[in-house]
């Protein structure tokens, strides 16, 4: 097996000191392994995109000296390695779970959204999305009122427990337990994947075969894991590094600290 591991940021501002962070460990752990350190841009999130910031990161990770294998600016045999040029790589595999009842149509508004949102923490309730598409068609649901034009795709999680990936190894913490998600948004109304969708495919496609990430998604694994089981795919190996903090021990945000942001050390 040739090992294959990624990084892989979104360009939305300034570089995260995390992208540095991550990209080390991938580095450092592809040369041992004799394997390939990828590059790709997830930039799946047009609110929020901003162009420029591509160019950022590519800089400072070759100030760094972290320099990939793969990648937007080199090519390689999986590319395209921006996401914004893959929407065609993913809607089938989104077909794949509609057909296969692994996933659903959500015709709900923001509006709505947020007022079940608030709901739920008025009634003290775990927030969730609660179903109310689920099983409707669209003449069905569009009678129900809150509803939009333009439907997302939700992933359909199994209510028995059995069938939850909550506790998966992961190759620095040993065996890790999550909590049970909620029904993921994978496909936005815009048909940009979300990253859980997406993540999961381009990792597959990629060869990736180690996936070295922060310990925030822990919680989102077992929705990849469920998605490589339902697409029939086999799992790659998880690490989940610890987080870089404060001196306090807060996370270190760009909005807070200066020196998140990798342009600050040049």
């Amino acid at each position: 097996m040739t090992v294959r591991v990624r990084v892989a940021p979104s360009p939305t501002g300034d570089p995260h000191v995390g992208t540095a962070y991550m990209s080390l460990f991938n580095l450092a752990f592809a040369r041992r392994h004799g394997g390939a350190f990828i590059l790709r841009i997830e930039d799946t999130d047009r609110t929020r995109y901003i162009a420029e910031s591509e160019q950022q990161i590519f800089d400072a990770l070759r100030w760094l000296g972290l320099d990939w294998d793969e990648g937007p600016d080199k090519g390689g045999p999986y590319g395209p390695y921006r996401q914004s040029e893959r929407l065609d790589t993913y809607r089938p595999y989104v077909e794949q779970l509609l057909a296969g009842g692994h996933a659903y149509f959500c015709w709900c508004t923001p509006e709505r959204l947020a007022a079940m949102r608030e709901e739920q923490q008025r009634r003290k309730q775990p927030p969730g999305y609660d179903r109310l598409c689920y099983g409707k068609t669209r003449e069905e649901r569009e009678r129900l009122g809150g509803f939009s034009d333009r439907p997302v795709v939700r992933m359909l999680i199994p209510d028995d427990p059995a069938q939850l990936p909550l506790t998966f190894p992961d190759l620095i913490r040993g065996e890790v337990s999550a909590p049970r998600p909620d029904d993921q948004v994978i496909l936005k109304a815009d048909g940009f994947p979300t990253y859980h969708l997406a993540v999961v495919v381009d990792d597959h496609l990629m060869g990736i075969t180690h996936v070295v990430r922060g310990e925030e998604w822990i919680s989102s694994t077992p929705k990849h894991l469920l998605l490589y089981d339902w697409l029939g795919w086999q799992r790659p190996a998880y690490a989940h590094m610890p987080l870089l903090r404060n001196p306090d021990k807060s996370k270190i945000s760009k909005r807070k600290n200066p020196a998140a942001r990798l342009l600050w050390f040049r």
